[in-house]
Protein backbone atom coordinates (compact mmCIF):
# COMPACT_ATOMS: atom_id res chain seq x y z
CA UNK A 1 0.00 0.00 0.00
CA UNK A 2 1.49 3.31 -0.28
CA UNK A 3 0.10 6.90 0.98
CA UNK A 4 -1.09 8.38 -2.11
CA UNK A 5 -4.92 7.47 -1.52
CA UNK A 6 -7.42 10.45 -2.14
CA UNK A 7 -8.97 11.77 0.88
CA UNK A 8 -12.91 10.77 1.75
CA UNK A 9 -13.96 14.31 2.42
CA UNK A 10 -12.11 15.43 -0.49
CA UNK A 11 -15.01 13.57 -2.89
CA UNK A 12 -17.25 16.18 -4.41
CA UNK A 13 -20.53 14.11 -3.74
CA UNK A 14 -20.81 14.61 -0.18
CA UNK A 15 -24.25 15.90 0.62
CA UNK A 16 -23.53 18.46 2.62
CA UNK A 17 -20.01 20.34 3.92
CA UNK A 18 -18.73 17.23 6.43
CA UNK A 19 -16.97 19.82 9.21
CA UNK A 20 -17.22 17.38 12.09
CA UNK A 21 -16.05 14.85 9.77
CA UNK A 22 -12.54 16.79 9.95
CA UNK A 23 -12.42 15.26 13.63
CA UNK A 24 -12.95 11.39 12.80
CA UNK A 25 -10.55 11.39 9.24
CA UNK A 26 -6.92 11.54 10.01
CA UNK A 27 -5.69 14.31 8.04
CA UNK A 28 -2.58 12.61 6.90
CA UNK A 29 -4.15 9.43 5.79
CA UNK A 30 -7.90 11.03 4.69
CA UNK A 31 -8.90 7.16 6.95
CA UNK A 32 -10.20 6.48 10.33
CA UNK A 33 -10.37 3.55 12.84
CA UNK A 34 -13.89 4.07 14.80
CA UNK A 35 -13.88 1.23 17.74
CA UNK A 36 -17.66 0.12 18.41
CA UNK A 37 -18.35 -0.32 22.19
CA UNK A 38 -22.41 0.02 21.49
CA UNK A 39 -23.13 -3.43 22.15
CA UNK A 40 -24.93 -3.41 25.00
CA UNK A 41 -28.03 -1.44 23.40
CA UNK A 42 -29.90 -4.29 22.06
CA UNK A 43 -30.34 -6.16 25.02
CA UNK A 44 -28.46 -9.40 24.34
CA UNK A 45 -26.31 -10.90 27.49
CA UNK A 46 -23.79 -12.38 25.08
CA UNK A 47 -22.95 -9.13 23.61
CA UNK A 48 -21.38 -7.76 26.80
CA UNK A 49 -18.60 -9.91 27.29
CA UNK A 50 -15.55 -8.01 28.08
CA UNK A 51 -17.37 -4.74 27.84
CA UNK A 52 -19.06 -4.91 31.70
CA UNK A 53 -17.31 -2.41 32.79
CA UNK A 54 -17.86 0.63 30.44
CA UNK A 55 -15.57 2.99 32.67
CA UNK A 56 -13.01 0.67 32.21
CA UNK A 57 -13.48 -0.36 28.39
CA UNK A 58 -13.48 3.78 27.64
CA UNK A 59 -10.18 3.72 30.02
CA UNK A 60 -8.61 1.27 27.48
CA UNK A 61 -9.68 2.68 24.35
CA UNK A 62 -8.22 6.03 25.55
CA UNK A 63 -5.24 4.86 26.01
CA UNK A 64 -5.24 2.57 22.80
CA UNK A 65 -6.19 6.14 20.72
CA UNK A 66 -8.35 4.89 17.95
CA UNK A 67 -9.63 7.91 15.64
CA UNK A 68 -13.55 7.28 17.35
CA UNK A 69 -15.35 5.37 19.27
CA UNK A 70 -19.19 4.40 18.82
CA UNK A 71 -21.43 4.89 22.06
CA UNK A 72 -25.14 5.17 23.07
CA UNK A 73 -26.56 8.02 24.74
CA UNK A 74 -26.83 6.42 28.10
CA UNK A 75 -22.69 6.02 27.68
CA UNK A 76 -21.09 8.89 25.54
CA UNK A 77 -20.59 10.49 28.57
CA UNK A 78 -18.19 8.41 29.69
CA UNK A 79 -15.80 9.76 26.73
CA UNK A 80 -16.85 13.00 26.35
CA UNK A 81 -16.40 13.98 30.08
CA UNK A 82 -12.76 12.89 29.65
CA UNK A 83 -10.57 16.66 29.29
CA UNK A 84 -8.41 16.61 26.44
CA UNK A 85 -8.26 18.17 22.85
CA UNK A 86 -6.54 14.50 21.76
CA UNK A 87 -8.99 12.23 22.52
CA UNK A 88 -11.10 10.01 20.39
CA UNK A 89 -14.17 11.35 18.55
CA UNK A 90 -17.13 10.55 19.48
CA UNK A 91 -19.71 8.12 17.14
CA UNK A 92 -23.06 8.05 18.51
CA UNK A 93 -25.28 4.97 18.00
CA UNK A 94 -29.04 6.46 17.53
CA UNK A 95 -30.90 3.38 17.06
CA UNK A 96 -32.09 0.25 18.69
CA UNK A 97 -33.60 -3.04 17.92
CA UNK A 98 -34.09 -7.02 19.14
CA UNK A 99 -33.07 -8.66 16.32
CA UNK A 100 -29.58 -11.09 17.41
CA UNK A 101 -31.80 -13.29 19.56
CA UNK A 102 -31.94 -17.11 19.14
CA UNK A 103 -34.59 -17.75 18.27
CA UNK A 104 -36.02 -13.93 17.60
CA UNK A 105 -38.78 -12.79 19.71
CA UNK A 106 -42.57 -13.16 18.73
CA UNK A 107 -42.12 -9.16 18.17
CA UNK A 108 -39.34 -7.67 16.63
CA UNK A 109 -38.79 -3.97 16.48
CA UNK A 110 -36.14 -1.30 15.63
CA UNK A 111 -36.66 2.50 17.08
CA UNK A 112 -34.39 5.08 16.65
CA UNK A 113 -34.05 7.43 20.00
CA UNK A 114 -36.17 10.58 20.41
CA UNK A 115 -34.31 13.73 19.45
CA UNK A 116 -31.24 11.80 18.45
CA UNK A 117 -29.44 14.62 16.53
CA UNK A 118 -29.98 17.29 19.18
CA UNK A 119 -28.58 14.52 21.70
CA UNK A 120 -25.41 14.29 19.70
CA UNK A 121 -25.14 17.96 19.11
CA UNK A 122 -25.19 18.32 22.78
CA UNK A 123 -22.69 15.35 22.89
CA UNK A 124 -20.19 16.74 20.65
CA UNK A 125 -20.47 13.86 18.26
CA UNK A 126 -18.82 13.61 14.83
CA UNK A 127 -21.52 11.58 13.22
CA UNK A 128 -24.63 8.95 14.20
CA UNK A 129 -24.85 5.61 13.02
CA UNK A 130 -28.57 3.99 12.19
CA UNK A 131 -28.95 0.62 11.46
CA UNK A 132 -30.46 -0.66 7.49
CA UNK A 133 -31.35 -4.47 8.09
CA UNK A 134 -32.21 -7.04 5.73
CA UNK A 135 -33.42 -9.51 7.91
CA UNK A 136 -34.73 -12.91 6.02
CA UNK A 137 -38.34 -13.14 6.11
CA UNK A 138 -39.00 -9.76 7.98
CA UNK A 139 -39.32 -6.65 5.93
CA UNK A 140 -40.92 -5.17 8.65
CA UNK A 141 -37.75 -4.43 10.49
CA UNK A 142 -36.23 -2.60 6.98
CA UNK A 143 -39.04 -0.72 6.51
CA UNK A 144 -39.05 0.74 10.17
CA UNK A 145 -34.94 1.31 9.49
CA UNK A 146 -35.97 3.06 6.99
CA UNK A 147 -38.32 5.08 8.49
CA UNK A 148 -36.10 5.96 11.03
CA UNK A 149 -33.00 6.83 8.46
CA UNK A 150 -35.46 9.52 7.12
CA UNK A 151 -36.76 11.04 10.15
CA UNK A 152 -32.84 10.88 11.35
CA UNK A 153 -31.57 12.40 7.80
CA UNK A 154 -34.11 15.50 7.95
CA UNK A 155 -32.81 16.48 11.30
CA UNK A 156 -28.99 15.63 10.41
CA UNK A 157 -28.81 18.17 7.69
CA UNK A 158 -30.94 20.77 9.60
CA UNK A 159 -27.71 20.24 12.42
CA UNK A 160 -25.22 19.48 9.69
CA UNK A 161 -24.44 16.46 11.47
CA UNK A 162 -23.21 13.25 9.33
CA UNK A 163 -25.33 10.68 8.94
CA UNK A 164 -23.66 7.05 8.88
CA UNK A 165 -26.02 4.17 8.10
CA UNK A 166 -25.07 0.20 8.50
CA UNK A 167 -26.08 -1.65 5.90
CA UNK A 168 -27.06 -5.39 7.31
CA UNK A 169 -27.33 -8.41 5.39
CA UNK A 170 -28.31 -11.21 7.84
CA UNK A 171 -28.48 -14.68 7.91
CA UNK A 172 -31.34 -16.12 9.00
CA UNK A 173 -31.42 -16.40 12.97
CA UNK A 174 -32.55 -19.89 13.48
CA UNK A 175 -29.68 -21.50 11.35
CA UNK A 176 -26.96 -18.99 12.03
CA UNK A 177 -27.35 -17.68 15.32
CA UNK A 178 -27.71 -13.42 16.04
CA UNK A 179 -25.62 -10.87 14.70
CA UNK A 180 -24.32 -13.43 11.77
CA UNK A 181 -23.78 -11.31 8.26
CA UNK A 182 -24.40 -12.59 4.75
CA UNK A 183 -21.29 -12.43 3.06
CA UNK A 184 -23.05 -12.49 -0.39
CA UNK A 185 -21.55 -8.88 -2.16
CA UNK A 186 -24.35 -9.25 -4.33
CA UNK A 187 -26.88 -8.50 -1.44
CA UNK A 188 -24.03 -6.18 0.18
CA UNK A 189 -23.70 -3.85 -2.81
CA UNK A 190 -27.81 -3.95 -2.80
CA UNK A 191 -27.74 -2.74 0.43
CA UNK A 192 -25.29 -0.03 0.30
CA UNK A 193 -26.57 1.29 -2.87
CA UNK A 194 -29.89 1.55 -0.88
CA UNK A 195 -27.97 3.59 1.87
CA UNK A 196 -26.41 5.90 -0.35
CA UNK A 197 -30.34 6.34 -1.79
CA UNK A 198 -31.19 7.60 1.39
CA UNK A 199 -28.73 10.31 2.31
CA UNK A 200 -25.71 8.38 4.35
CA UNK A 201 -22.92 10.83 4.73
CA UNK A 202 -21.10 7.44 5.61
CA UNK A 203 -21.35 3.86 5.37
CA UNK A 204 -20.50 1.63 7.34
CA UNK A 205 -20.72 -1.82 5.36
CA UNK A 206 -20.64 -5.90 5.92
CA UNK A 207 -16.79 -7.45 4.61
CA UNK A 208 -17.89 -10.07 1.53
CA UNK A 209 -16.72 -13.33 1.68
CA UNK A 210 -15.22 -12.87 -1.64
CA UNK A 211 -13.22 -9.73 -0.34
CA UNK A 212 -11.49 -9.57 -4.21
CA UNK A 213 -14.71 -8.11 -5.55
CA UNK A 214 -14.97 -5.40 -2.88
CA UNK A 215 -14.58 -2.62 -5.11
CA UNK A 216 -17.78 -3.00 -6.25
CA UNK A 217 -18.99 -1.78 -2.57
CA UNK A 218 -16.98 1.00 -3.22
CA UNK A 219 -18.09 1.45 -6.86
CA UNK A 220 -21.55 1.89 -5.79
CA UNK A 221 -21.20 3.89 -2.79
CA UNK A 222 -20.00 6.30 -5.54
CA UNK A 223 -18.20 9.00 -3.28
CA UNK A 224 -19.72 8.72 -0.02
CA UNK A 225 -16.73 6.71 2.31
CA UNK A 226 -17.01 3.38 3.10
CA UNK A 227 -15.69 2.30 6.28
CA UNK A 228 -15.72 -1.80 6.97
CA UNK A 229 -16.95 -3.36 9.85
CA UNK A 230 -15.00 -6.43 11.78
CA UNK A 231 -17.18 -8.86 12.66
CA UNK A 232 -16.56 -11.78 15.30
CA UNK A 233 -13.02 -12.26 16.55
CA UNK A 234 -10.44 -13.42 14.58
CA UNK A 235 -6.74 -14.32 14.56
CA UNK A 236 -4.37 -11.12 14.57
CA UNK A 237 -2.98 -11.99 11.04
CA UNK A 238 -6.15 -12.43 9.38
CA UNK A 239 -7.61 -9.70 10.68
CA UNK A 240 -4.72 -7.12 9.61
CA UNK A 241 -4.96 -9.05 6.05
CA UNK A 242 -8.74 -8.33 5.56
CA UNK A 243 -8.14 -4.28 6.82
CA UNK A 244 -5.30 -4.39 4.05
CA UNK A 245 -7.52 -5.76 1.22
CA UNK A 246 -10.58 -3.80 2.10
CA UNK A 247 -8.12 -0.48 2.51
CA UNK A 248 -6.83 -1.33 -0.98
CA UNK A 249 -10.17 -1.88 -2.52
CA UNK A 250 -10.92 1.77 -1.40
CA UNK A 251 -12.43 1.56 2.00
CA UNK A 252 -12.36 4.93 3.77
CA UNK A 253 -11.69 2.74 7.24
CA UNK A 254 -12.71 0.65 9.56
CA UNK A 255 -15.25 0.06 12.56
CA UNK A 256 -14.15 -2.91 14.74
CA UNK A 257 -15.61 -3.75 18.17
CA UNK A 258 -14.55 -7.48 19.25
CA UNK A 259 -11.53 -7.71 17.42
CA UNK A 260 -10.21 -4.87 19.63
CA UNK A 261 -11.91 -4.73 22.81
CA UNK A 262 -11.44 -8.84 23.45
CA UNK A 263 -8.20 -8.52 22.34
CA UNK A 264 -5.56 -9.40 24.98
CA UNK A 265 -3.52 -6.58 24.37
CA UNK A 266 -6.66 -3.60 22.86
CA UNK A 267 -3.59 -0.66 22.25
CA UNK A 268 -1.34 -3.24 20.97
CA UNK A 269 -3.98 -4.36 18.11
CA UNK A 270 -5.18 -0.58 17.85
CA UNK A 271 -1.25 0.49 17.42
CA UNK A 272 -1.20 -2.11 14.64
CA UNK A 273 -4.01 -1.53 12.70
CA UNK A 274 -3.51 2.49 12.75
CA UNK A 275 -0.03 1.57 11.44
CA UNK A 276 -1.84 -0.38 8.45
CA UNK A 277 -4.68 2.60 8.14
CA UNK A 278 -2.10 5.95 8.37
CA UNK A 279 1.17 4.88 7.71
CA UNK A 280 0.60 2.01 4.83
CA UNK A 281 2.73 -0.63 6.55
CA UNK A 282 2.53 -3.91 5.64
CA UNK A 283 0.59 -6.74 6.91
CA UNK A 284 4.01 -8.32 8.45
CA UNK A 285 5.46 -4.74 9.89
CA UNK A 286 2.45 -4.61 11.92
CA UNK A 287 2.06 -8.05 12.82
CA UNK A 288 6.10 -7.79 14.12
CA UNK A 289 5.18 -4.10 15.91
CA UNK A 290 2.36 -6.02 17.48
CA UNK A 291 4.09 -9.28 18.77
CA UNK A 292 7.46 -7.31 19.68
CA UNK A 293 5.03 -5.86 22.22
CA UNK A 294 4.07 -9.12 24.02
CA UNK A 295 7.89 -10.43 24.32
Amino acid sequence: MTSGYPHPLQKESLPMHPYRLNRLFNPRSGRALDVAVDHGFFGEASFITGIENMTKVVDVLLDAAPDAIQLTLGQAHKLQSRPGKAKPSLVLRTDVANVYGNPLDAHIFSHHVPHAIEEAVRLDAVAVCANLMQLPGRPEIREANIRSIMALREEATRFAMPLMIEPLVMQDNSTAGGYMVDGDIDKIVTLVRQAVELGADLIKADPADDLSAYSRVIEVADGVPVLVRGGGRVDDRTLLERTARVLDAGAAGIVYGRNIVQHPDPAGITAALMRVLHDGASVDSALSSLQERSR
